[in-house]
């Protein structure tokens, strides 16, 4: 459940500001970007080197100003008409994409297979921009759930067909392995730029190349059978009817089914959108009662701002990670809960490393991958849709980030963010479904009035914590009480942990509660106390990359909750940390509550 998470690895980097002063007056101040530390606009771009004796050698290809990055299809592209830093700034030379390297399982060895794509068509910067082709119809892209099998047989053939791509032409980029190696390439550190993994997860990068990489697989799939009007489906998973794997994905025998997926999320059981790799003891109802609790909090609580569900500002080159509410929560748990079980044995007699689903590199392996991301490319729209502040970013460099993918006839083309703001004007929309989560506010109290804090020891006392292995307790003081309305529309209260470490490798998560003890339920999360979750998924930093802690500040924003568990005039407030997953392997340096524009 968290607002902001800032992520770095234990090197340190410096770097410089990503704006410049005719920008600053449309960009938010530095607090809000939850980036910490100096940044220089200079660094270096390499790729890991396959074509030596030394997969792990690297070679240094320019020196350039930080500027904005084109992703594509499995390579890496310098972009000549960025947004300028300054005056003299210059394009970001195209890698040599021979260089690319084989990615690295997290937690594990190099993927077995290379992710880097087919040969590339010439010299990048020469590759058009997309254009939207003419079209008569929205395609509408219907819940899982609900779909005939009229729609399940057109699904399977289209997958079908994709797969034999492979097998005609292994390096067709329109192939079911080329596609998924999208995912592979980005993710698991097949490219690195200075000393950091190139990676579109973690940031505000995330919604938009999710995007842009199901339209064009959205119309693959639509070309090869013939139908313009094709559109994916979308996992309801904030829905208790789409609260399950959906019927037509486990169906064994077929082009959607997949082996080297949890066998424990078959036949009909429910999800759990916190899923930390292990099973919660509690009933059905409970579990769906967390799950609309869960998407509540991610949806309205801790997303009021568009840094925070998008996520922080992506900055090459520098160790950062900062994911949006969404991207936290449900995205990852669900990615966790299809994955096989990690050290488990998979089909084929090796060990497992969570794939599909559960890992990066493999996610796209798996048809539910694109179906699961349908829905998170949906909250998107449903949260701009809840109103207030919640409204696309506005910085010129997230606008004009580009990403570079093939269309449906393998022609190239360059994309950028500021072109997929509008579902409609790409081409398709979602078929409406109640999203009961927008009126779960939880509102049961488990503690009568405020808590006393006479026994609780203050936060001074506790902070520095060398491991979180059971729930933890304490009191820290706010910078502000009684607030009106208009200073709580200026400024979002953030209870913000600072300086926090873990291993990488492993699944993390731990819950906030504000206003309770030690013996609060934990796996009750319909209750107005609960604040939100810290979770992680085993990640990749850099190759080679042998010290595996990262840092992390995590932000909660609290005004609406203080609003619910009536602490508005209260000058110091409890709260209680509940490890769930990791706990033992998770250090906090400190806590402080602050005042945060929106």
């Amino acid at each position: 459940m968290a607002s902001v998470c800032n992520t770095s690895t234990t090197l340190k980097t410096s770097f410089t500001s990503s704006t410049n002063s005719s920008s600053l007056a449309s960009t938010p101040k530095p607090s809000q970007l939850y980036l910490h530390g100096k940044r220089n606009q200079t660094f270096k771009v390499s790729c890991k080197v396959s074509n030596s004796g030394d997969q792990n050698q690297h070679v240094e290809t320019n020196s350039v100003d930080r500027r904005n990055v084109l992703l594509g299809l499995g390579g890496l592209y310098g972009v000549a008409n960025a947004v300028p830093l300054a005056a003299s700034a210059t394009p970001i030379p195209p890698p040599d994409l021979k260089s690319c390297g084989r990615a690295t399982i997290s937690d594990g060895p190099e993927v077995p297979y290379t992710c880097c794509p087919p040969p590339m068509p010439g010299n990048p910067e020469t590759i058009p921009y997309y254009k939207f082709p003419p079209m008569t119809k929205l395609r509408i892209r219907q819940p899982a759930h609900a779909v005939d099998e009229e729609y399940i047989a057109k699904y399977q053939l289209a997958i079908s067909r994709m797969r034999e791509l492979d097998i005609k032409d292994p390096l067709n980029p329109l192939g079911f392995k080329q596609q998924a190696n999208i995912h592979c390439a980005y993710c698991n550190g097949a490219y690195i730029i200075g000393d950091k993994v190139l990676q579109v997860h973690n940031s505000w990068l995330f919604f938009p190349f999710h995007r842009w990489y199901l339209y064009f697989y959205e119309r693959i799939l639509g070309t090869l059978i013939d139908d313009p009007t094709f559109a994916l489906p979308y996992w309801n998973w904030d829905h208790p009817k789409g609260m399950r794997l959906p019927p037509m994905f486990d169906r064994q025998g077929t082009s959607l089914y997949d082996e080297r997926r949890n066998q424990q999320v078959r036949n009909g059981t429910v999800m759990d959108l916190g899923s930390f790799g292990d099973e919660v003891q509690t009933t059905q109802l409970q579990m769906m009662t967390n799950n609309l609790t869960l998407m509540y909090r991610q949806m309205v609580t801790n997303a009021p701002c568009p840094l925070l569900f998008f996520g922080a500002p992506y900055v090459l080159g520098n160790n950062v990670e900062a994911p949006g509410t969404i991207e936290t929560i449900p995205h990852i748990p669900v990615h966790i809960w299809a994955g096989t079980v990690r050290g488990s044995t998979l089909p084929n007699g090796q060990p497992s490393y969570g794939e599909d689903m559960g890992n990066f590199y493999s996610a796209g392996l798996d048809p539910i991958f694109y179906c699961h991301h349908s829905n998170v490319d949906r909250m998107w729209n449903e949260w701009k849709a809840i109103g207030g502040k919640r409204r696309d970013l506005s910085q010129r460099d997230w606008l004009n980030s580009e990403f570079f993918f093939y269309d449906e006839h393998r022609k190239p083309y360059r994309v950028r963010v500021r072109d997929c703001l509008d579902t409609k004007k790409m081409g398709y929309d979602f078929a409406p479904m109640p999203t009961p989560w927008r009126n779960f506010k939880p509102k049961r109290k488990a503690t009568a009035g405020k808590l006393n804090t006479s026994s609780i020891p203050p936060a001074s006392k506790v902070f520095p914590l060398a491991k979180l292995d059971k729930a933890t307790s304490f009191t820290i003081t706010r910078p502000a009480s009684s607030r009106t309305q208009q200073e709580k529309n200026e400024k979002e209260e953030m209870l913000t942990f600072n300086d926090i470490k873990y291993d990488n490798r492993e699944y993390i998560r731990f819950d906030v509660f504000l206003n309770a003890d030690k013996n609060v339920k934990a796996d009750e999360l319909d209750q107005a106390e609960f604040a939100g979750s810290y979770t992680s998924l085993p990640h990749v930093h850099r190759a080679n990359d042998t010290n595996h802690v990262a840092t992390v500040t995590f932000n909660l924003a609290i005004t609406e909750l203080l609003e619910d568990i009536g602490l508005e005039d209260e000058d110091t407030i409890v709260v209680t940390l509940v490890p769930k997953k990791g706990g033992e392997g998770i250090s906090i340096g400190g806590v402080e509550i602050k005042l945060e524009d929106c």
